[in-house]
């Protein structure tokens, strides 16, 4: 951890709307007027596309377990090195997962491949990470010890599942018969390697729908934000101004003394309300260091 380079690291698995939580913060910083260095966790896999697709292939014919949830098929200790460095001088190398052609275009390679490792460009205020990863401990490598903010994005598992089918089966091709394969594939190092970050983060949110969601691989559509609750919580409830957020976000409530329940269309709201004081206190205590 940092006061003078905060790292801010958001982790959920594939599917689990992570995405959506970094547009809220890129609202942050722009309106705060911060500079923040975006790193996205694909950029640390192992392996690029058609790499991964060997590799897969080999673990079946061997029955091992392999997918880009577990460690085996990502540069953990290099996400750690980056964490660190960044942590101790503001600075760092990273790079670009390329994932459609207009991405691949600018570096002149083919989708699905990585740009050149580069240097950052400092100064920036902060370190912002998306991805599977930023909670990961284990095999000696410990990246959550340097994340100032860890956040959880944890929908319920079936919903997950019901997110991963519709972007994979519209946005990428898939059949749904492959989707539920990775699906099972990717089970243990879920378990194994994904959950226990959850455990690690500072505030987790967690998306519950309020309608039928039992088989997940017949649903017709993804539950939409009004039709889900938002479970938040709270590591060290102390600071959170509980009054005040139910005040401002009509029809919430709290369920436990460090957890509270907002409807699901006020997800956004809750995130501007909740971290945009948490960051202030960092470049706060960032500028005072200074």
């Amino acid at each position: 951890m940092s006061i003078e380079h905060p790292i801010v690291a958001v982790t959920g698995s594939s599917g689990a709307g992570t995405t959506t939580v970094m547009n809220s913060f890129q609202h942050i910083f722009r309106r705060e007027k911060l500079n923040a260095q975006i790193v996205e966790g694909d950029a640390f896999h192992r392996y690029d596309r058609l790499a991964m697709r060997a590799a897969m292939k080999e673990a079946e014919q061997t029955q091992r377990q392999f997918s880009h949830f577990g460690p085996e098929a990502n540069l953990l200790e290099e996400l750690a090195a980056l964490f660190a460095e960044y942590a101790a001088t503001g600075r760092g190398r990273v790079r670009k997962y390329l994932h459609d052609e207009a991405e691949a275009a600018q570096y002149g390679l083919e989708p699905g491949m990585f740009s050149p490792w580069m240097d950052l460009e400092p100064p920036t205020d902060l370190l912002f990470y998306e991805g599977l990863h930023g909670g990961f401990v284990g095999r000696g490598i410990d990246v959550a010890q340097h994340a100032d903010l860890l956040v959880g994005v944890v929908p319920i598992i079936n919903l997950e599942w019901i997110q991963k089918l519709h972007r994979d089966k519209t946005l990428r091709g898939y059949s749904q018969e492959a989707v539920m394969d990775t699906i099972l594939r990717r089970m243990p190092d879920y378990a194994h390697h994904i959950c226990p970050q959850f455990s690690r983060t500072h505030v987790n949110f967690q998306r519950v729908p309020t309608v039928d969601t039992s088989n997940p691989f017949t649903a017709r559509d993804i539950p939409s934000a009004d039709e889900s609750f938002v479970v938040i919580r709270f590591t060290n409830p102390k600071g959170i101004d509980f009054p005040y957020l139910l005040t401002m976000l009509h029809d919430s409530f709290m369920s436990r003394p460090n957890v509270i329940v907002v409807p699901g269309g006020k997800m956004g709201l809750a995130m501007q309300l909740i971290f945009t004081p948490m960051i202030l206190q960092m470049i706060d205590r960032q500028r005072r260091a200074a």
